[in-house]
């Protein structure tokens, strides 16, 4: 079985803001993309990848 949430909205992306990122989990990937622009393409990143980005943000 694999694993795959489907596009959804960041949670910073909320609060008004034109800002929209969205994100999609696989069992091998983490993809981002403009919710505005999905057509324009998607960073794909894998899941230690991700992990490192988001604790450099924090």
């Amino acid at each position: 079985m694999s694993y795959d949430t489907g596009w959804f909205k960041s949670s910073w992306s909320s609060g008004g803001s034109n800002a929209c990122v969205e994100v999609r989990l696989t069992d091998r990937t983490v993809a981002v993309r403009d919710s505005k622009a999905p057509e324009a393409g998607q960073l794909v990143l894998g899941h230690a990848a991700w992990w490192a980005f988001l604790r450099r943000l924090r």
